[in-house]
């Protein structure tokens, strides 16, 4: 009996040994793929810092680390008097990006509802064609807007780039927004209306601040894909409404006959850095949105 007993705690602990060690071997398979994949999306982005602080002389060198260290490619970058307009470009980005969130949330939020809580006919056909929007290919309609805009006069103005730029980042927002309204319980609404709100009291004070990590995550995909956006900005601006993408393709450099690879590189330095702050300080806002409604 004590050697049966002896043989069934030696199998125990040997399983619970084999158990321990897929345990360990998975976890330092998980830690060593996200080292990798972090450094895979973040070398580029070291590297545009590294070239940023890189005298023009050593542009090219492929030491890995800082050297021959100056801020004279953010002068350039910012030097009016070689054709460089980048706090004006970051400006309009701004400016454009900030009213293309806007307009795209107040009527998202609306069509979203409207395609999660009501039912009428059509719906999954305005839903998949809003899903289709969103695939166009924005380089189709470069010339059709061209000749619009350029009939009436809007060429070079910022309802040339913010109209386009909503009909881009609407679809995101409207897609993005249904399918966390479509996993919010009715129970909740219908709570409210017992109460006595009324439908539009019932989405005010229910519904919206339930639907916050969603809808302030979906504004931040929209303000970034709106700042990111080039295509339009390039044909359709000037030189007064230029973006930060335009203007960065049209920089000058100190040295004639010669790509100023720094200068776009502190640049690109001064464009990012802004959105990764954001990112980092409303990262667990983002997770919420990202997730919500994953578990019902």
């Amino acid at each position: 009996m004590s050697t049966t007993i002896s043989t069934v705690n030696d199998h125990t602990a040997a399983a619970k040994s084999v158990a321990r060690r897929r345990e360990n071997w998975s976890s330092t398979r998980t830690y060593v793929s996200a080292a990798v994949i972090v450094i895979w999306c973040l070398l580029p982005f070291y590297w545009m810092i590294v070239t940023a602080f890189r005298d023009v002389g050593y542009t090219f060198d492929s030491t890995p680390f800082f050297t021959h260290v100056t801020w004279d490619n953010f002068k350039t970058a910012f030097s009016s008097q070689m054709g460089n307009h980048l706090d004006r470009a970051l400006l309009n980005s701004l400016f454009i990006s900030a009213v293309t969130t806007v307009v795209a949330l107040l009527f998202g939020v609306f069509a979203a509802y409207a395609l999660a809580r009501l039912k009428f006919r059509g719906k999954f056909i305005v839903l998949g064609v809003v899903l289709g929007a969103s695939m166009f290919p924005g380089v189709a309609i470069v010339t059709p807007l061209f000749q619009l805009f350029g009939n009436i006069g809007w060429i070079g103005t910022y309802q040339a780039m913010i109209i386009p730029n909503i009909s881009f980042v609407l679809p995101l927002t409207v897609y993005t927004l249904t399918s966390f309204f479509q996993e919010m319980p009715w129970e909740l609404e219908e709570a409210a209306r017992i109460d006595g709100c009324t439908q539009g009291q019932a989405f005010r004070k229910i519904i919206m601040p339930l639907a916050a990590p969603a809808v302030f995550t979906t504004a931040i995909l929209a303000f970034i894909a709106s700042w990111n956006e080039y295509l339009i900005a390039s044909i359709l601006s000037n030189d007064a409404t230029q973006t930060v993408t335009v203007a960065i393709a049209r920089f000058a450099g100190s040295e004639p006959h010669q790509e100023p690879y720094t200068a776009v590189m502190a640049a690109g330095t001064v464009v990012t850095i802004p959105l990764v702050i954001l990112v980092l300080i409303f990262q667990r806002k983002i997770v919420a949105g990202l997730t919500a409604g994953a578990v019902k």
